[in-house]
């Protein structure tokens, strides 16, 4: 007796007939494959990537990213965001013990360094014609320096006369000083405040403004 199912045609795939550019099969990013994505990131990621890259939906990242932030709240890594992107950094106690396996403290910021952090900070996004306004006094090198260290970063240039850059602060000012958001920062007394808020109406939340999709890279 002949086993006709042997004699059914096989069909074979070919690798020409596979979508090569099919995407991956949806799937349920757990807390442990987001965390594993940050440690191996080079730099900050954004939601979108996330989900683009581990194909969930924006709701999902967002969950996750939250469980993540809590189950790293007491670790010697935290998770720290910056606008629409997330990053993993060491956690601000751990600072003294890293700097001394590093071999050296971390590079202490000039009283000048330290009132243009602030105003950017305080003011993001600014121009520096505006910091030199709120100082009175050059702030060009001081600017520079900030950006080599990656405390403050150009966010995109204002849509005015020169269109001047307008800077910011990136993951790296947080980490410094202890912040996982900008929603942490210290209330300003109320006469810097006032100080502070004195618009000449080329930065800041006025309209006709082009910012970059968070953070840029410093031009040294």
């Amino acid at each position: 007796m002949i086993d006709e199912r042997a004699e059914e045609p096989v069909e074979v795939a070919h690798e020409g007939d596979l979508d090569v550019d099919a995407a991956p099969p949806a799937e349920q990013l757990s807390e442990s494959q987001l965390e594993a994505l940050l440690f191996v990131a080079e730099r900050p990621l954004s939601r979108r990537e996330i989900a683009t890259l581990s194909a969930v939906d924006r709701a999902t990242v967002d969950a996750r990213l939250g469980d993540l932030e809590v189950a790293l709240a007491a670790r010697g890594i935290r998770l720290v965001s910056s606008g629409d992107r997330v990053e993993l950094v060491t956690a601000p106690e751990a600072g003294a013990l890293i700097a001394r396996y590093v071999g050296a403290d971390a590079v202490r910021l000039s009283p000048a360094s330290l009132e243009t952090l602030a105003i950017v900070a305080y003011r993001q996004p600014v121009t520096k014609a505006s910091i030199e306004r709120i100082r009175g006094v050059d702030s060009d090198y001081t600017i520079r320096t900030l950006l080599h260290r990656r405390l403050v970063v150009e966010l995109g240039r204002a849509d005015g006369p020169g269109r001047p850059f307008l800077y910011g602060t990136g993951f790296e000012f947080l980490e410094r000083f202890g912040l996982t958001s900008l929603e942490e920062l210290p209330p300003l007394d109320v006469e810097i405040a006032a100080r502070l808020v004195e618009d000449d109406g080329v930065e800041g939340d006025a309209p006709g403004h082009e910012v970059a999709d968070g953070p840029g890279e410093s031009s040294g």
